[in-house]
């Protein structure tokens, strides 16, 4: 059964054509992967998928077996955790903690405005002992390490025991010994929730975990390469994305890393 299903999809934003004719599919369970450079797609894609930007007539999508038009986006969302670390800028003044933060999950708001409840404060504990993260529950996330944050913005996602977790370069502001942090926690994610379908967007090949078995390339709004890890991940398809002489390295633990010819 697939967990995303989008046909024939172009959008136009501001009288620009964003993506043209998207065709992609995402089976329950899967843990995929989305390659692009800065201004491919990728953020317009993501968009679509969480009903904020609409194809043209004539597309279809369709998202945990609902096709837009015929549901209720607000409670389709709640099954659904987007995880951004442009969230953290959302912070305002208010210093909230780890925990405040984990538990507004269930109510998509930005820090906690209720008194939670018994069942809700043992889940969100459980949750952040899962990511080794139970030292940072009464620290402000603001005092926090990008990595930390984006740990935080994972546990205050699986909250709502989502079905589909789309991961949007997560990574992005974050140092190499932060982005090694991250990818650590999202692989032991993988690992230890087999039902979740994982959406990975990023513009690092590095990124790309071997967890994440298959994917798509987009470039200028098109899907240039979709399917198997190793069709879609090669030099000539990495070319083309980043108009670069890419030569790839394979790594003993199936990570991919990339030179510059």
């Amino acid at each position: 059964m697939h967990a995303v299903n989008i046909e024939n999809a172009t959008v136009f934003l501001s009288g620009q054509e964003i993506l043209h004719n998207i065709h992609w599919q995402v089976q329950r369970g899967e843990r995929c992967f989305i390659l692009g450079a800065n201004g491919a797609g990728k953020t317009t894609l993501v968009r679509m998928l969480m009903g904020y930007a609409w194809p043209v007539f004539g597309a279809k999508v369709e998202v945990l077996g609902h096709r837009f038009g015929t549901v209720n986006l607000q409670e389709l969302r709640k099954r659904i955790a987007w995880v951004s670390p442009l969230m953290h800028r959302w912070l305002g003044d208010r210093e909230w903690t780890a925990r405040e933060m984990v538990l507004s999950g269930p109510d998509a708001t930005i820090g906690l405005y209720r008194e939670a409840t018994a069942e809700e404060e043992q889940r969100a504990a459980e949750l952040m002992e899962s990511l080794r993260a139970t030292h940072l529950m009464e620290r402000p996330v603001h005092t926090m390490s990008s990595g930390e944050q984006v740990k935080v913005l994972i546990a205050r996602a699986l909250m709502t025991n989502p079905e589909l977790m789309i991961l949007d370069e997560p990574s992005v502001f974050l140092d190499i010994a932060g982005r090694e942090f991250l990818l650590h926690t999202i692989e032991e994610l993988a690992a230890t929730h087999p039902q979740l379908t994982i959406i990975f967007i990023t513009q690092r090949i590095e990124d790309i975990l071997p967890a994440f078995d298959r994917g798509m390339i987009l470039r200028q709004g098109q899907i240039i390469a979709h399917g198997a890890r190793d069709t879609v991940l090669t030099e000539d398809n990495l070319r083309r994305a980043f108009d670069l002489d890419i030569r790839l390295i394979h790594a003993r633990n199936g990570r991919l890393w990339t030179v510059i010819e």
